[in-house]
């Protein structure tokens, strides 16, 4: 069995268009959803999207799914979201129909799945015990290890930091996906992740980003133009994100 995790969409439908485009050729056996899928510009479009293809498909819940949800229903949101995340929580929750909120509300924190060659891996969003920790390639060990006691499985696939990268804690490989959406690396692109019997390989697709600019610039979602130009456009270097998560990481554990 061939997988392909997509993680971090985050509403960039041309980014995903792009990308499966691409795995129209791949033709990966199971696509996996890590996550992340409508907090950005094009959210119900993105789903739908994910919705009608042909190829299975099996989804795990992020943060920002989880918040879209809260904020759905009315919720308060974390105190810690910035003013702009809010905003746009809030935009993408007004979006959904009750169906999607119901889908969204339903999602698992984490997926065990057998591939041939690799054993049976697991996939979360953020840490096998949280849709929101934060580690980067940077992270110490120390901090790491308590996001990995006790897991059976000899791999783990994660997202929510935007960057490609692999890691050894243990015995654990902890392979971060990358973000289709909102990636933090040194070009701009979709980034995802090929899992298979021949080991895994970190994958990025080029798309036309100023079409897909134009396009996002169409959104009534508040933060649309930041986006385009910030994610899109121009997005961040890995170390550039890497040095700003983990100074999030070290004051959420003061």
């Amino acid at each position: 069995m061939r997988v392909a995790a997509l993680y971090d969409i985050h509403g960039n439908l041309p980014a995903l268009n792009a990308l499966l485009a691409e795995l129209e050729n791949e033709k990966p056996d199971l696509i996996v959803i890590g996550g992340d899928i409508v907090s950005g510009p094009m959210p119900t479009e993105t789903l739908e999207r994910l919705m009608q293809l042909d190829t299975p498909v099996r989804f795990i819940r992020g943060n920002g799914d989880r918040e879209v949800v809260s904020a759905f229903d009315g919720a308060p949101l974390p105190p810690e979201m910035s003013e702009a995340g809010r905003e746009t929580t809030l935009w993408v929750s007004k979006q959904l129909n009750c169906s999607q909120r119901d889908f969204l509300s339903q999602l698992p924190l984490t997926l065990p799945l057998e591939i041939e060659g690799l054993g049976e891996v697991l996939f979360c969003h953020a840490s096998p015990v949280s849709d929101e920790d934060i580690f980067t390639p940077l992270t110490p060990e120390e901090r790491l290890f308590p996001m990995f006691q006790g897991i059976a499985q000899r791999i783990v696939i994660c997202g929510h930091t935007h960057i490609q990268f692999k890691r050894k804690i243990s015995d654990i490989l902890i392979l971060n996906t990358g973000s289709v959406g909102m990636p933090y690396a040194e070009k701009p692109g979709a980034y995802w992740l090929l899992l298979g019997p021949n080991g895994y390989e970190h994958r990025w697709t080029p798309y036309d980003v100023e079409a897909a600019a134009k396009e996002i610039m169409s959104s009534t979602e508040p933060h649309a133009q930041s986006f385009a130009e910030q994610n899109v456009r121009h997005i961040p270097t890995a170390q550039e994100a890497m040095e700003v998560l983990e100074r999030m990481a070290r004051k959420s554990t003061l």
